[in-house]
């Protein structure tokens, strides 16, 4: 089994069963059972290097699909109901992909709605989300919602997860849940919430605050309380700039996200990642008074540097890029030199989905040479850095290349192509 955990066996094995090889399958099985018995523990200690670019990424999708395929299990069985098979099966495919760096998440928004007591929706195999059309929250009750019970259903399996991740792994907990925008979203409904932001500012920000205070903050205490030197990741894809655009991240998303982090005693370990579609602060607005007088001026909206101020206020431990910020990878290169810290660049999940690819030879040399620069960048950061005397002791070092999101529909051989590249080039002198 030690084999097949290596790369790329790990990477040829998982090919073999999204081809449909019953003998590729059969094996697969083999592993899976072995692991969720607990004989790859010690495999899952193994830390990841802190002398070269670590490989990581959000595996949940792909997980899901192994197990519905390989036991029959359910997405809600799947997610809430073993935690411990949760954490193995999860750090297993990491393995089999060649990421030797370890890491962990579940469907987060899915998890912190519905501890509120959101009406969800579980597919069989696919991740759960909340009912669009029973929204939890309006604006005759939204003074009315509790604080969850941490003890019980998704936030007690999320403690358990926690629990075992740092067991297995030796890696401090993490506690993920929803940023307060996304959340408001989920339980107040994506277009009511839009509609609040032109009509009714005020109103949106009281919401996310009574979220923060009843919600969240009460949540990270609890968490905390059982693990001190837990991180607390927050995530907020729907109020990124590219869907509630930039004053709105900023004076919304990111400003209620602050109020953890400034508020609380550990709020240095918050940290938000994924706002994405940096590339909508590159426009302009024209101003009003402007064009009524018939003239034509530009004023800028929140800039590129202006939003990196920002992102990095509620991240600060590291830079990131996503494939949809749509920004040329060396400016994040040069602001992670700038600010002496880490360098995370994401492959999307769309650059490595089987199904988006026309011409497979054309992608794979395409994909070799993202992987090339990548790999480069974050070596060039980290050697930079720690020139500069950053402290690697602290999560995250060195820098990784992130995927984004890896599913069962991903083209394993491009994976192969960016493990490759970044394992041997990626070391840090």
């Amino acid at each position: 089994m030690i084999e097949e955990l290596s790369f790329p066996t790990g990477l040829r094995l998982l090919s073999g069963w999204q081809s449909g090889d019953p003998v590729a399958k059969a094996r697969l099985k083999e592993i899976f059972d072995a692991t969720i018995s607990g004989d790859c523990d010690a495999n899952f200690a193994i830390p990841a290097p802190t002398n070269a670019v670590n490989i990581g990424g959000s595996v949940n999708l792909m997980t899901l699909t192994i197990m519905h395929d390989l036991y029959g299990i359910e997405s809600a069985e799947f997610y809430k109901t073993d935690a411990e098979r949760y954490v193995r099966t999860t750090l297993l495919s990491r393995r089999l992909l060649g990421m030797n760096k370890l890491y962990i998440s579940w469907p987060v928004y899915a998890f912190t709605c519905e501890a509120m007591g959101q009406l969800m929706m579980y597919p069989d195999k696919f991740p759960p989300g909340s009912d669009p059309d029973e929204v939890l929250i309006t604006r005759d009750n939204w003074r009315e919602f509790k604080t969850p019970d941490f003890e019980s259903g998704v936030a007690k399996m999320i403690t358990d997860v926690g629990e075992c991740y740092s067991r297995l792994t030796g890696m401090e907990p993490i506690l993920h849940l929803s940023a307060p925008y996304s959340l408001a979203a989920d339980v107040f409904g994506q277009e009511p919430l839009l509609a609040t932001l032109v009509h009714d500012p005020d109103f949106a920000n009281e919401l996310l605050d009574r979220l923060v205070d009843v919600v969240l903050k009460p949540w990270i205490d609890h968490f905390v309380a059982r693990f001190p030197n837990a991180w607390i990741e927050l995530s907020d894809a729907s109020g990124s700039p590219f869907f509630i655009g930039p004053k709105n991240c900023k004076n919304m998303a990111i400003r209620s996200i602050k109020r953890l982090i400034d508020e609380n005693p550990w709020g240095h370990r918050v940290y938000d990642a994924n706002f994405r579609g940096d590339y909508v602060t590159q426009a302009q607005k024209k101003n009003r008074s402007s064009r009524r007088r018939g003239g034509g001026s530009a004023v800028p909206a929140i800039d590129l540097n202006q939003m990196t101020d920002l992102k990095h206020s509620v991240c600060r431990d590291f830079i990131i890029r996503l494939d949809d910020d749509r920004v040329p990878y060396t400016f994040y290169q040069e602001q992670a030199i700038q600010r002496n810290v880490p360098l995370f660049l994401g492959i999307g999940a769309s650059q490595v989905d089987r199904n988006s690819i026309a011409d497979l030879e054309i992608a794979k040399a395409e994909i070799g040479q993202t992987a090339a620069d990548y790999t480069a960048a974050i070596k060039n950061v980290a050697e930079v850095i720690s020139q500069s005397g950053y402290d690697n002791r602290k999560q995250p070092w060195p820098g990784t290349v992130y995927f984004e999101d890896v599913s069962a529909q991903a083209q394993f051989e491009m994976i192969e192509i960016i493990v490759q590249t970044a394992l041997e080039n990626g070391a840090i002198s």
